[in-house]
């Protein structure tokens, strides 16, 4: 059965006196889908992602995200769901500098638990099919920014999370290197992973989703499939497993 991830009912987001930043924004992402979610600058895209990552709760509505009323739960518990559940890449990667990549990679399953050994040969594979493992006893601030999105997207990676939710992941990159990172998660569509992007970019949208959510003003005004790519999960070519 292919149950939804994300669903949203009716939610709406104010800070503030100001203008709502959602407003009764209802959506649905089931397993398997990737979706981009457009739109201008204060739109509510970043809002919207807050909500289903569970860093922020909306004022009215419910947010469920694989199967757990995320809006229900306290600080911690929105903490272990995010650990457990929704992998994050964001703009500007977010890597500990004083980290080896590897071990940048590794910190998602320590912090949930997982045995050492066990948890480095997971990020040992992630790192060799994402293509960066030459780089994995190196300091992230030796690398270039598409080897540094390869290594976030590891990291988000690490846990199989039910969700991967990238944060303009490719808006502190050059084209070339934005165009490796849409290839990417164009891949990991391809073998069934669960993506929902968030991005300026039309070219990301088309390259590695299938449908596009366009918000404005804090509603949702537009919900169509992304041309070029297909109209449903694992429509792109992917190079290898990376799940």
């Amino acid at each position: 059965m292919n149950r939804p991830v994300i669903e949203l009912c009716g939610v709406s987001r104010r800070y503030g006196g100001g203008p709502p930043a959602l407003d009764g924004v209802s959506l649905t992402v089931r397993r398997g889908e990737a979706v981009a979610i457009v739109g201008p600058s204060g739109s509510g895209k970043s809002t919207l992602l807050h909500l289903i990552a569970g860093l922020d709760r909306p004022d009215e509505g419910t947010v469920t995200v694989d199967g757990v009323r995320v809006d229900r739960l306290g600080e911690a518990g929105a903490a272990l769901h995010r650990r457990a559940k929704v992998g994050m890449v964001f703009q500007f990667f977010h890597l500990l500098d004083d980290l080896t990549v590897l071990d940048n990679v590794v910190l998602p399953a320590r912090l949930a638990g997982a045995a050492r050994g066990g948890a480095r040969r997971r990020a040992a594979e992630l790192l060799e099919v994402l293509g960066v493992a030459r780089h994995a006893r190196a300091l992230p601030g030796r690398l270039s920014g598409g080897e540094r999105q390869r290594v976030a997207v590891a990291r988000a990676l690490m846990n199989r999370p039910a969700l991967l939710l990238a944060d303009e992941p490719t808006g502190a990159l050059d084209t070339a290197a934005g165009q490796e990172v849409g290839r990417l998660l164009s891949a990991l569509h391809a073998e069934g992973q669960t993506l929902v992007v968030v991005t300026h970019d039309p070219a990301l949208a088309r390259s590695c989703t299938h449908r596009t959510v366009r918000i404005a003003d804090g509603r949702v005004v537009e919900d169509v499939p992304s041309p070029g790519l297909g109209t449903g999960p694992g429509t792109a070519d992917a190079p290898g497993a990376v799940r």
